[in-house]
């Protein structure tokens, strides 16, 4: 499956609109327990892989593809969650947290009042979908609430779907600080916290210090060893942050097809269909 995709990346411009937050994901999924509390490690380490961070996200994006034929936000929230059970059931051995795992094999379709992270690491898609800022903070509202519809799950979608949105057509960094600010303090330094941050997976846990990483950072590569620095949930830290600076900055060709050779042939096809249509 993955020699095909290989292939097919060959004459096809490869998307960044979700390949920040997925190599985000891939690079910080073998420290997310071993945590490393330092920016040298090993990029791309011996088992390595995608996580729940990167099927939900492809989840989101393929959701979007179809969002024509869903009439109203009842509908979309309908084929949201047929999207996300069709493309969690496809990948149940991903480190899905144990509500969300219990919400797939039930079939539930009903929130479960939840403010994790999981609401923010897979939204990226929306931020390049929506064409206005205040569409982005919709749509990422819509993503988050069929799961995680605690205020605080909304707010750490919100406020990630903004920050890629404004990075994405051109803002500062001073304007994406400015526009986080209204949902976190961000007045910290990574190296104030990384003697004494641990494992969190609330939103506000997780996502102020995914965006401090992404602003004091050099470039894209130096934006994931921030967020993987720091320790606790080292993944989806480093897929949020990811996402950000993967709209901010410029991805290398051949760090692209790297993860790339991560994904199925699936993923794969969703993503590049998803940049046809919404990345101009």
């Amino acid at each position: 499956m993955l020699y095909y995709c290989q292939i097919y990346l060959t004459s096809i411009k490869v998307g960044e609109f979700m390949i920040g937050a997925i190599i985000g994901d891939i690079v910080g999924s073998v420290y997310e327990f071993k945590n490393v509390k330092s920016k040298r490690f090993k990029w791309f380490a011996k088992g390595c892989r995608i996580t729940d961070d990167t099927v939900l996200t492809v989840a989101v994006a393929d959701a979007l593809l179809d969002i024509a034929a869903a009439n109203d936000e009842a509908s979309f929230k309908e084929l949201l969650i047929d999207k996300f059970h069709y493309h969690a059931r496809n990948h149940l051995l991903c480190g899905f947290g144990a509500r969300f795992l219990s919400w797939v094999s039930k079939q539930q379709r009903t929130p479960y009042n939840s403010f994790g992270n999981g609401s923010a690491m897979r939204v990226s898609p929306a931020a390049y979908a929506a064409s206005t800022l205040e569409e982005a903070l919709y749509l990422a509202k819509l993503c988050a609430e069929i799961t995680h519809d605690h205020p605080e799950g909304i707010k750490g979608a919100q406020c990630t779907a903004g920050a890629i949105f404004l990075a994405k057509i051109g803002y500062s960094k001073e304007d994406i600080r400015s526009f986080a600010e209204k949902y976190y303090d961000l007045s910290f330094t990574l190296d104030e916290i990384r003697p004494v941050y641990k494992y969190e997976i609330s939103c506000q846990g997780s996502v102020p210090q995914a965006i401090v990483a992404f602003l004091e950072a050099k470039n894209f590569k130096d934006a994931i060893s921030n967020a993987i620095s720091i320790g606790g949930d080292s993944d989806t830290i480093a897929a949020i942050t990811g996402s950000v600076a993967g709209a901010y900055y410029p991805i290398s060709e051949k760090l692209r097809k790297k993860a790339f050779s991560y994904l199925d042939f699936e993923a794969t096809d969703i993503i590049l269909r998803f940049e046809e249509k919404f990345i101009k």
